[in-house]
């Protein structure tokens, strides 16, 4: 039975991987999606295809959320395309490609996903709620040591999380909820095979200390559920692996 009938949602990021599985649960339990994408406009329009089969709605958005206007451009999209806005998903994520700048991890994951609230918190109604991704090994980074390869990255998105975090007063003003999902290593991402790249071993190391990791489909249904799940503004779900992370911490 369809639970998010006559809601629209935003995926950030929502082209492959975890936020098009996000996306293709989102749309089967009745939510209209914005599919994100930056530069892989083939591999966004085969996921809304893929929604609309299935007798979803779904629109692709080209847009890059580090640039000036590629928030308002999503938000843009939602209201348009579907008459507005009620859920947002903060998928994107990255910075440990080679080619974007050494600044480009802090201005994806932490200043990009303030921009991207700021922008969808002018048109999302009291009862909305925003859901962003992040992993144990950036949410637990100030506490517990993590890959040298990967540091980075952690830091940026445990900048975005508190920049997200420090949001909240305003988000609850206007009735919106924030919800922080942090995962494991999930099997098969782009991170995790950049990763094993750099440190060869580094999954299979993670995997028996966890005991056994997420994969992406499995990922996604955590993040899908906590879309409405009755928690309060500010909660953190801990998806798999984290007692160590917590022991640690």
């Amino acid at each position: 039975m369809a639970t998010l009938e006559g809601t629209t949602a935003i995926v950030t990021g929502s082209s492959r991987g975890i936020g098009a599985d996000v996306a293709t649960q989102l749309a089967a339990q009745g939510a209209a999606v914005v599919v994100n994408y930056r530069q892989k406009a083939p591999r966004a329009t085969k996921v809304v295809a893929g929604i609309e089969a299935a007798g979803g709605r779904a629109v692709a958005v080209g847009a890059d959320l580090t640039a000036p206007d590629g928030p308002a451009a999503l938000v843009d999209a939602a209201v348009t395309s579907f008459g507005g806005l009620d859920l947002l998903v903060l998928n994107a994520s990255g910075g440990m490609e080679s080619t974007m700048g050494e600044d480009y991890a802090l201005r994806l994951n932490r200043d990009a996903q303030v921009a991207m609230l700021t922008a969808a918190v002018e048109v999302m109604p009291p009862g909305s709620r925003v859901v962003f991704i992040t992993s144990h090994q950036a949410h637990f980074v100030e506490k517990v040591e993590t890959m040298e390869a990967y540091e980075p990255v952690a830091r940026s998105k445990r900048a975005g999380e508190d920049a997200l975090r420090a949001m909240i007063p305003e988000l609850e003003a206007k009735g919106i909820s924030l919800v922080v999902v942090s995962g494991d290593m999930i099997e098969g991402t782009v991170t995790a095979t950049l990763l094993d790249r750099a440190a060869p071993g580094a999954i299979e190391a993670r995997r028996q200390e966890a005991g056994r990791l997420y994969s992406v489909a499995e990922f996604a249904t955590e993040i899908v559920r906590m879309v409405t799940s009755d928690v309060p503004t500010g909660h953190t779900e801990y998806v798999g692996g984290a007692e160590d992370f917590l022991a640690k911490g």
